[in-house]
């Protein structure tokens, strides 16, 4: 009987229990959608728009997938990953990501990942843009669109890091495949885009030290001029062609007035009077003046045939010598 009657008065505060509490409603910690305002890393002006940006805090930093406009038969949605590493993050429940560095496996399976089917070739060309070096690999499609994919590991470097600061890392990664865009185009956005995010704390610092001016600035014997580059960089622009307008030809109609025969092309009267050759180019004589021939009818009877004298000697005929009409004595002469 003892123990019946534990078990009832233990079941009753269970229920009294039950009934007073509030029942809380938790949501799990993972990715959600946030306002494009809020991306950590920036596209280029002009560059690729962006379409959503998708974020996972961790324990230790906090993930971006910001996904851009894509103008591609490559399966797959354009993007720049970026993953800020380092001091405490503001969700605790999730796991903190190890400090990796970059290697040609993780990078090789990222790319098949990130642009399937499409054959990539990794460039062997050192570059460097305002973040530091970087790399890329593009490709080709089958259906002849463009792709690049691009990484960046922004770190301090090591005699930064040995005096207790500048423990921050920040990862890149960037997938465009477009059809009109060429490779230097997209190229662009690996050299144009602006990291936006910030840590707390000057010992996460990704940047390392601050660079000094040029020294050389300010001192004698080092003149500078406007046209000298030195080490400014060509930017590198990336635009979208717009498409081209496609143009449609109208069928031609055959209207009832046109069927009817073209008319006949209407002659023109023959020239009146006699004909006059052009000048006579293969000796270099000079030549006289020609008078216009009076006009005159078919009928009308020749007139006495006039010469002219030049200044060197030579008689040239008159007009009405010439042709038909060139039968009198007077042009025997």
């Amino acid at each position: 009987m003892g123990l019946l009657r534990l078990m009832a008065l233990a079941g009753l505060v269970g229920l009294v229990a039950g009934c007073t509490s509030t029942g809380n409603i938790r949501q799990p910690s993972a990715a959600e959608t946030i306002a494009s305002e809020k991306a950590l890393v920036l596209p280029p002006p002009g560059g690729p728009s962006i379409v959503s940006v998708v974020e996972q805090k961790r324990g230790n930093g906090v993930d971006q997938s910001i996904s851009l406009f894509t103008s591609s038969s490559v399966p797959g949605q354009n993007f720049l990953k970026v993953q800020f590493l380092g001091g405490r993050g503001e969700n605790p429940g999730v796991g903190s990501v190890s400090y990796k560095m970059v290697n040609e496996s993780t990078i090789a399976r990222e790319m098949v990942a990130a642009v399937p089917g499409v054959r990539m070739a990794r460039s062997t060309t050192f570059l460097q843009n305002s973040y530091g070096p970087f790399g890329y690999a593009s490709g080709t499609s089958r259906g002849g669109d463009t792709c690049v994919y691009g990484w960046q590991q922004i770190r301090s470097s090591r005699s930064d890091q040995t005096q207790a600061r500048n423990f921050g890392m920040i990862q890149v990664r960037l997938r465009l495949c477009d059809a009109r865009a060429t490779e230097r185009q997209l190229l662009g956005v690996m050299y144009g885009y602006t990291v936006i995010g910030t840590f707390n704390g000057e010992i996460w610092n990704p940047y390392g030290t601050t660079q000094g001016a040029d020294p050389t600035l300010g001192r004698p014997g080092n003149p500078i001029y406007p046209d000298e580059g030195g080490y400014r960089s060509t930017p590198m622009p990336i635009g979208y062609e717009p498409a081209p307008a496609q143009t449609y030809s109208r069928p031609a109609t055959v209207r009832q007035a046109d069927a009817r025969p073209a008319a006949a092309a209407p002659t023109l009267p023959q020239a009146i009077g006699p004909r006059v050759p052009g000048p006579d180019l293969s000796e270099n004589v000079p030549q006289a003046p020609m008078e216009a021939p009076a006009m005159t009818s078919v009928s009308a009877q020749p007139q006495a045939p006039r010469q002219t004298m030049t200044a060197s000697g030579v008689n040239v005929p008159s007009p009405d010598c010439i042709g038909n009409t060139a039968a009198s004595a007077a042009c025997q002469r």
